[in-house]
Formats: structure tokens, sequence, C-alpha cells
């Protein structure tokens, strides 16, 4: 099938750290076209796309909680999947500001799946039967774990414990009630800590390596010995295309990289390696500005993913170890300094200025 004649795929939040990897991944590996709807709020960042010429890429400046627009949107696109990545997805931005949460979230997904069960139900029965809309979602809505407890599976309690915890929680379970009540063709994915490319540098990774690099303190929460299973974005957008195409409607499949790290491991992993591939111009070791500072509310001790169920039923496991993966990344970060500068700076919201208010 060309990619004329293949339905496309609409992906929210498209312009984010996990969406636009995935879209990078999508266009790489399928035919099918991608509209790419995103509100571009802070984390949202069209020069992830600066270097891409695909034609089978349209971008769309939009609201998920916005029903007239969707409704427009589906009716003229007539893809044949919704992938869901739009979130606000910071716990500590959730502690200082939970309204935005919830209002993505938990409405916005509400309006979303409203719009799309609209949509599927006037398709004819071929396109109905082929039509998914899968639901990316975390780790965090399980709650948190103890040293000697078993890894979180698809049938573990719901505990989240932070306000951006609490509101993932909800939009999945709607997402569940929408295909138990209304039959929607739903999936939803669960998935461990992301690092990689194009990821806002206040996450724990690229905040480390921009902060290194500029010569600032390396800051860790309490006594850094929180645990999260860490997965390489790539891995997890090949595991999302996976479950797209075969997973089991209504079901959850937990997607982790089997890599369980204490956070002041992966801070010294990440002096390690930048040791090596960026040394200090005075020659000491990066572990020498790592500074403990102040634990952050309700944080969770531990997390990580028993991702048996993906492995068992659809055959994916992750290809990036946490030592590959974490070299990738730390080298494009190296290799693009000017990105992180402009997220850092605001100026990548120029983007919008110079290119998308004018057309």
């Amino acid at each position: 099938m060309t990619a004329r004649s293949s339905p496309p795929i609409l992906v929210t939040g498209g312009a984010g750290f996990i969406g636009s990897n995935f879209i990078r991944v999508w266009l790489a590996r399928e035919v099918a076209p991608v509209i790419n709807l995103d509100k571009l709020t802070y984390a949202g960042n069209l020069e992830n796309f600066s270097d891409l010429t695909n034609q089978r890429h349209e971008f769309v400046h939009g609201d998920i909680g916005d029903i007239v627009l969707l409704k427009k949107l589906l009716a003229r696109v007539r893809p044949r999947a919704i992938v869901n990545f739009a979130a606000e997805s910071h716990v500590d931005r959730s502690i200082h500001g939970p309204g935005d949460f919830i209002a993505t979230n938990v409405v916005g997904t509400f309006h979303l799946l409203e719009c799309a069960r609209e949509y599927w139900l006037h398709l004819d029965k071929a396109e109905r039967d082929t039509f998914r809309f899968l639901h990316v979602s975390t780790d965090e809505v399980y709650g948190t774990l103890s040293a000697d407890d078993p890894a979180f599976s698809e049938t573990n309690a719901y505990l989240p414990n932070s306000p951006y915890a609490a509101s993932k929680a909800a939009s999945d379970h709607l997402v569940r009630a929408w295909y138990h009540t209304y039959g929607l063709p739903v999936i939803t994915t669960n998935c461990s800590n992301n690092y990689g490319p194009y990821q806002f540098p206040e996450k724990l990774i690229p905040l480390m390596i921009h902060n290194a690099i500029t010569g600032k303190p390396l800051p860790v929460y309490g006594d850094g010995l929180q645990i999260r299973d860490w997965l390489h974005v790539e891995d997890h957008c090949e595991a999302i295309r996976c479950v797209l195409t075969a997973g089991q409607l209504g079901e959850t499949y937990n997607i982790g990289g089997n890599s369980e790290k204490a956070n002041i491991d992966v801070v010294h992993t990440l002096c390690d390696i930048l040791d090596a591939e960026h040394p200090r111009s005075d020659g000491q070791p990066y572990k020498t500005r790592i500074a403990f500072v102040k634990d952050r509310p309700g944080h969770d001790r531990r997390y990580a993913i028993d991702a048996t169920r993906i492995k068992n039923e659809l055959g994916w496991t992750p290809k990036e170890t946490f030592e590959s993966g974490l070299l990738k990344t730390v080298r494009w970060y190296l290799a693009n300094s000017t990105w992180t500068d402009r997220v850092i700076s605001g100026a990548y919201r120029d983007w919008i200025q110079k290119n998308y208010s004018a057309r």
C-alpha cells in the first residue's frame, strides 16, 4: 500500500518528547501519514522536526479539549487510529499547579474519547473493525514499591501518589470504561521512565547533562536512592507500534526497559560517560558537582515494570541496554547543545511566530 492510499494515524501530543520520537520512528517504518495534533505548551517543540522534510507529517496546532476542532479534524483526515500522547507529565509541575493536569489529562482525554467514539460510530463496518484508540500512560499510576516487592504487572491496583499520577490514573479509567460501556476499540500502555533525544531538560537525565556541560551543580533529590526502571524512548516507540498492530482490544500492556537503577547511580553513570566523552577543562570528575537537595513531597521510592505480557503475546523486548541507550543519549545531547540552549532560553517558541502563525 502506498502512502497516498494508506489512511493516516492521528497522534495527539506529537510535538512532545515521546510523541515526537514516535512520529520519527513511525515515518521511518510505516507508509501511513501522520497527523500531529499538539497544543504546544512548554514541552511541545516543533524544532523536534526541524530536520524532517517528510511530506507524510502534517502538524495541526490545537488542544484535545477543543471539541469543535477535534470533530472537524477527524472528519477531514479520517484516521485509522488515534495514538494519545497528549498529557501534562512532570510530577514537580503537578505539585505546584495540579489544575492543568486535571484539565488536560482527565477532561481532555474525556473529550478526545467522546469525539473518537462519535467518529468511530459513523465509519463503515470494515473501518470500524480496524480502528484503534491507543492511550499512552505511565507506571506511576500503580504507586510505589518497596525494595522486595515484585515489579508492577497489568493486574496491579492503581494507587497514585502525586497529582500527575492521579490524573493519568483517571484517564486510564476513562479509556477502560469507554471500551466496556461503548465498545470503543481501545488499548492502554503503561511505560516506565523514558530517556533519549528531545527530552525537555527539566527531567533527570537531560538536566544532568546540561548542568554538567555548563558548569552547574548536579542536583539530586533526597538521598538519591529512588529507583526507576529506565526505558530508551525508541524502544518505547517500537513497543507502541507493536501494540497498535497486534494488541488485544480493551487490554493494558506494561512497557519497561528491564533496567532498574537508583537515581544516584544514573547520575554517577552519566558523570562517568561525560568524563570520557566531554572532560572538564579543570580535569576534575563530574561527580564532584553532585549536590543533594531537599526531596520533593510524596516522592515514590521505587517503580519497576514487569513487561512479560508484551514479550509473550507480541514478541517485543527492548533492544537497548541502559548503558548503550545512555551513551547514545549523552552523545546526542553533546551534538545538539543548541537545541537544549533554545529550550532553556525559551527561544524554541520563536518557531511559532516565524513559521506557523505566518501560514
